[in-house]
């Protein structure tokens, strides 16, 4: 296996969304600087969308909805955990980042009178903006990158940060191709790997039995945690509802501004509101046990125009398969309902509010590295917030490399990785990698998956302490594409040690079944409406420890009339 060596000015360790344009704004703010991405599949088709996505669910778009409204939105959906100042950031200046797409030629739904079509689907504002051809929005993007002449590297997985003291100098990574050892020199690093996804397994036995894009396994948050940076929310789970037997969305997000919604059996509709919230789960949850169960999307009772805009929507960009799934099956939404499943337990901002820890600025807690996306702290982003704090990164990355110089990288550091990296193809016919991965997601499944308990906790810390002291050293890989499988069970089980230890560390629940702790029943904000934040230690170890919480921007909710206080 041959070194092969890059030196950027930026760059960039995850070639999604977040990352794409984070590519492209550090290329405008400076055209000089040397720009490179770094991507484990190709970016043209990479990311948690790969192609393309039904909608924007976060759009603040002047003249029907303010940024003062969203934020408090976000505030009462993710329980008052949260940095305002970043929330209200990514609000006020994503409708810029809208009309730069509709530019470039993203499609995007408009009124007769050329104004952009918003739907309600959270719990009061009207956020949602549907994309009804967009499945060439990853295309448009990675032609963006190239147009920019940032350098992309395709086939990297990156595996850790070099660092000097509490400054990042570059990333190291491997070739999951040729095998070839990557050392990448940098003066600003900034992560947009993705959610932890596949974490655990779902009993509904669906493909790479992921909800999210199977090769989000995490790596983002492992080098994150390895290189001494701070975490937040980890205990704040992501778990969706999902459709039985296939891994995509349940989408009544999507077709409930068309008039889909969530039912049971008998086709009456179960829940007010289907905005993806823990607190929706925790009712999926309750009905499941009271035998209410299986739920359904609901879209029989639609007109045909509508079922066809719905159509067109899923089975174009959000998932290109599930046409043939429903037709594999003999099944019509203007027929049946849609049954309905819960996914799996992960980590994601997107959806939730687990990350490395950023602030408005998407700057992390170590100088020189930044964080947006999927991984990074601000809760709710989805796509829009991923497209906007990859701006916001790729700007502020781009500012502070120009100001300094490389450090001289530490030979320690490239060496310990080139071990480690390696060690799997040392032992060729040691375990599959795919045996040691299902391994460590059952134990995630049985004793992480909510309602969490101190006993199921310690029980995992003690399985997962056994997994690395046996398994991890029975893991085998025979090339470089199953070395590449081989190092992502190792973020597996990084992720799943700080999800158990960070549960256990806040004594309350949370987030409604994200983290719904039996032994702690009832939300104390008296005690707990602050961060549990952890990091890795020189000595190695975890810590955590709590940080109050960044002033509120705002301590009243916008109303029309007399403005009415809000408790968080």
């Amino acid at each position: 296996m041959e070194t092969r060596t890059y030196t950027a000015d930026v760059v960039i360790v995850g070639g999604g969304t977040a990352g794409t344009m984070a590519a492209i704004k550090a290329k405008q703010a400076n055209p000089s600087l040397q720009v490179l991405v770094l991507d484990k599949a190709d970016i043209r088709r990479s990311g948690a969308i790969s192609m393309g996505m039904d909608g924007l669910n976060n759009a603040v778009i002047p003249g029907k909805a303010s940024p003062e409204e969203y934020t408090w939105e976000i505030t009462e959906s993710n329980d008052g955990i949260l940095d305002q100042r970043a929330v209200f950031r990514q609000a006020s200046e994503c409708y810029e980042i809208v009309k730069e797409l509709d530019s470039w030629g993203v499609d995007f739904e408009k009124d007769a009178q050329g104004g952009y079509e918003v739907y309600r689907v959270h719990r009061k504002g009207r956020y949602v903006l549907p994309m009804p051809k967009a499945s060439d929005l990853k295309l448009i993007l990675a032609k963006k990158v190239k147009q920019m002449r940032c350098k992309v590297v395709n086939r990297v997985m990156a595996t850790r940060l070099l660092t000097q003291g509490n400054r990042v100098a570059g990333v190291l990574g491997v070739d999951v191709r040729s095998g070839d050892f990557i050392v990448v020199h940098a003066k600003a690093v900034i992560l947009t790997a993705g959610a932890a996804g596949r974490m655990g397994l779902t009993d509904s036995g669906y493909l790479y039995s992921t909800y999210e894009n199977p090769t989000n396994s995490g790596e983002g948050y492992a080098m994150a945690y390895h290189a001494g940076v701070e975490l937040t929310g980890i205990e704040c789970y992501q778990i969706n509802p999902t459709m039985k037997d296939y891994n995509g969305p349940a989408c009544a997000y999507v077709a409930g501004p068309f008039g889909g919604y969530t039912a049971n059996a008998k086709g009456e509709r179960v829940t007010g509101c289907d905005y993806w919230s823990g607190e929706l789960i925790m009712n999926m949850w309750k009905m499941a046990n009271k035998g209410e169960w299986p739920l359904y999307l609901k879209l029989t009772h639609l007109d045909e125009k509508s079922i066809s805009q719905i159509e067109d929507i899923l089975h174009n960009n959000e998932r290109p398969s599930r046409d043939r799934f429903h037709a594999g099956r003999g099944k019509d939404y203007r027929n049946d309902m849609v049954e309905l499943h819960f996914s799996e337990v992960g980590l994601c901002s997107g959806h939730s509010a687990a990350g490395v820890l950023v602030d408005h600025e998407a700057q992390t807690s170590m100088e020189g590295l930044y964080a947006a996306g999927d991984m990074a702290s601000v809760p709710h982003q989805y796509l829009l917030g991923a497209l906007t704090f990859g701006k916001i990164s790729g700007t502020n990355a781009a500012h502070y490399a120009a100001g300094v110089e490389h450090l001289a990288p530490d030979p320690s550091q490239i060496e310990a990785e080139r071990e480690r990296v390696y060690r799997p193809l040392s032992n060729p016919s040691g375990v599959p990698h795919q045996q040691v991965e299902t391994k460590i997601r059952r134990i995630v499944t049985q004793y992480l998956m909510p309602p969490k308990t101190v006993v199921k906790m310690e029980i995992a810390l003690e399985k997962i302490a056994h997994f690395r002291e046996v398994d991890m050293k029975l893991l085998g890989a025979r090339d470089p594409h199953e070395l590449g499988r081989a190092l992502e069970v190792t973020s597996i089980v990084d992720c799943a040690e700080m999800m158990a230890k960070a549960s256990l560390f806040r004594k309350e629940s949370r987030w409604g079944f994200y983290h719904y702790f039996l032994d702690y029943p009832e939300r104390d904000d008296a005690n707990w409406l602050k961060r549990v934040v952890l990091r890795k230690d020189a000595d190695g170890e975890m810590q955590l420890y709590t940080r109050e919480l960044p002033p509120y921007l705002f301590t009243e909710k916008p109303v029309s009339g007399e403005e009415e206080k809000i408790h968080v």
